[in-house]
């Protein structure tokens, strides 16, 4: 599967704030399948098929469960966005019920929060974590501390997927990345330090307990129809929010759109080339 340039429906008007739902509309319609390439690359490595029995950590609106479960594989997610969850629900579990899986013990989960311990439950034995580290200093310590939740429900020398943006010199999103920092620090010198090191996931892992056990780097180019597709996509990352707080969203908005323009082809499109990295750990 490789990304796809997506126009998202114009609007009328666009609020200096928008709803949470018309965000997580965004990232499931414009932005999610951008690291499709990376979930499938995973999925092949590890034959993820009926036998799996994964714990996607920050699921989103579902995507990478929808292609895990299409390969065969029993699927629980895990995202605190209701409406990135929701829509996730509307992807995995078609039908007239809204709520949250309680059918077959086969059907996809999908949950606020991560699953108790319960008796009887067979535990996981793959553990995704698709959200990538190194856009912020303290992504990886986050990462650390959902992992001490959710590794005790899976089974002993499970295996552990960590990914991470790649170098930024590899990662043309890098630039426009740095318009958050810019803003957020409220500084016009001020430039990102995202620059994601060669040893983050390695230091995720130590942390967490777990053994790396191999790794593997991943082209997801960011493609786009438009500017407006590509700033409105960017945004529902939640990665500019900081920025947002500190400026406006109208503000933002110019100005990312503003660092897209040496990634704007003739024919309208934006395309930026990235290479993300994931890291194979064991319990």
């Amino acid at each position: 599967m490789t990304p796809t340039l997506v126009r998202h429906h114009t609007q009328a008007e666009q609020s200096a704030s928008v709803d949470t739902g018309s965000r997580a509309r965004d990232w499931a319609e414009i932005q999610e399948r951008m690291l499709a390439p990376l979930y499938e690359a995973v999925y092949t490595r590890l034959e993820v098929g009926p036998a799996t029995r994964m714990l996607s950590l920050g699921c989103g609106s579902g995507l990478a469960l929808l292609i895990a479960a299409g390969r065969g594989a029993h699927v629980t997610g895990v995202d605190p966005d209701l409406e990135r969850l929701a829509l996730a629900r509307m992807r995995l579990l078609p039908g007239p019920e809204e709520g949250s899986g309680s059918g077959s013990a086969d059907e996809p989960q999908l949950l606020e929060a991560l699953p108790a311990a319960a008796a009887g439950h067979e535990p996981y034995n793959l553990i995704t974590a698709f959200t990538p580290i190194g856009c912020s200093p303290d992504d990886g310590e986050e990462l650390v501390r959902t992992l001490g939740g959710a590794v005790p429900s899976a089974a002993r020398r499970s295996t552990v997927v960590l990914t991470g943006w790649g170098p930024p010199e590899r990662c043309a999103t890098d630039a426009v990345l740095q318009v958050a920092t810019r803003l957020a620090e409220g500084s016009p010198r001020a430039t990102s330090e995202r620059g994601a090191r060669r040893d983050d996931l390695e230091n995720v892992a130590f942390r967490a307990g777990l053994n790396p056990d191999g790794s593997g780097r991943v082209a997801c180019p960011f493609g786009y129809a438009d500017v407006d597709s590509a700033v409105r996509g960017l945004l529902s990352t939640r990665l500019f929010d900081s920025a947002v707080r500190a400026t406006d969203r109208s503000q933002v908005e110019k100005e990312v759109a503003e660092a897209l323009h040496p990634h704007l082809r003739r024919d309208g499109t934006v395309w930026m080339p990235n290479v993300f990295r994931y890291l194979v750990c064991t319990t």
